[in-house]
């Protein structure tokens, strides 16, 4: 039984990297997105610590008790790629196994093409690959926005969001966690008009903690990080889409052989917004996917609302690598 989990900070790429850790042996390097923490893998870090892998969960960049920059540029892909090599390097680790969620998933999948010498394995929540847009996702959003409310086109412009969630954190972070929990619940954003609306306006209320698969302890740690932190740094991450787009250009269409797991619910609202059909392209794009893993009734924070699940799922594809 390893030792249990303990925090650092690590001084990597110009900025402070808090990360939460467990166990020895080979790196699993564990990436969340928004709104999340190194905190939103708690189910997954002693599983995979206790298979003997050495479990990391940082907070990313922006996020929690890691530095976060108030410029957007300072989370274009190249900086968040250098910020993962910077942690490799601290770690004294040549390699890791990368798991993704969210935002997270999309720098994992980038990992595979900017470093593909330090990736041994892909683990990647909610998110698949999907084709690189022909214009930029700046332009994408604009267009959603002119047929209905669309977030991502709400946090573009730094201020408005910012004032919106801050001042509501329990709220808005109740809401959003609920709304993803379901495909009928989330995208009921989009029959209301940008106009007029902040997310809260858009978002539909939720009941009170506990859910089945969310405690008001593990709740309440959220609001007060967030409370501290505030959800600037979370949100440079929408506002630096097109610089990621744009760095991306030469790697667009290089495939991933790096070997894969993909893990979804089948009730993730994420999903009906990547295309027609994700999960084909997907598999066209990675010819090192292995496994697929649909966790049925499950949403978006797939590893929150099923871990036992996942973690089967995550064990079994380490333990093939």
């Amino acid at each position: 039984m390893p030792a249990a989990s303990s925090t650092r900070v690590l001084h990597v790429n110009g900025i402070d990297l808090a990360i939460t850790e467990q166990g020895s042996g080979a790196p699993v390097i564990l990436c969340h997105g928004f709104p999340g923490l190194g905190y939103s893998w708690r189910h997954q870090i002693s599983a995979i610590a206790e298979a003997g892998w050495h479990a990391v969960a940082p907070d990313m960049r922006g996020y929690g008790r890691s530095s976060r920059p108030t410029d957007a540029s300072a989370y274009d892909r190249a900086t968040t790629v250098a910020d993962i090599e910077g942690l490799l390097d601290a770690l004294h680790a040549d390699q890791a196994v990368f798991a993704g969620h969210d935002f997270g998933a999309n720098l994992v999948w980038d990992l595979a093409r900017w470093l593909p010498d330090r990736v041994a394995g892909l683990i990647q929540l909610s998110v698949p690959l999907t084709p690189r847009a022909p214009i930029r996702p700046s332009d994408i959003n604009t267009m959603l926005a002119d047929k209905h409310f669309f977030h991502m086109h709400y946090f573009q412009q730094p201020g408005i969001a910012e004032r919106e969630l801050d001042s509501n954190v329990d709220e808005f972070l109740r809401r959003i966690f609920w709304a993803l929990s379901d495909v009928d619940r989330y995208l009921t954003c989009w029959d209301h008009p940008s106009a007029g609306n902040g997310y809260l306006d858009v978002l539909p209320p939720a009941p009170p903690l506990p859910w089945p698969w969310f405690s008001a302890a593990e709740f309440d740690h959220y609001v007060a990080e967030f409370s501290r932190s505030g959800f600037t740094g979370g949100l440079n991450w929408y506002r630096a889409a097109d610089l990621v787009w744009e760095q991306n250009a030469d790697l667009a269409d290089t495939p991933i052989h790096t070997p894969t797991l993909f893990v979804a619910g089948d009730r993730d609202p994420v999903l009906g917004m990547m295309g027609r059909d994700p999960l084909g392209s997907m598999a066209q794009l990675v010819p090192g996917l292995r496994h697929v893993e649909m966790v049925p009734g499950a949403g978006h924070f797939v590893q929150m609302q099923e871990p036992a699940r996942v973690n089967a799922a995550i064990l079994d594809f380490l333990g093939e690598l």
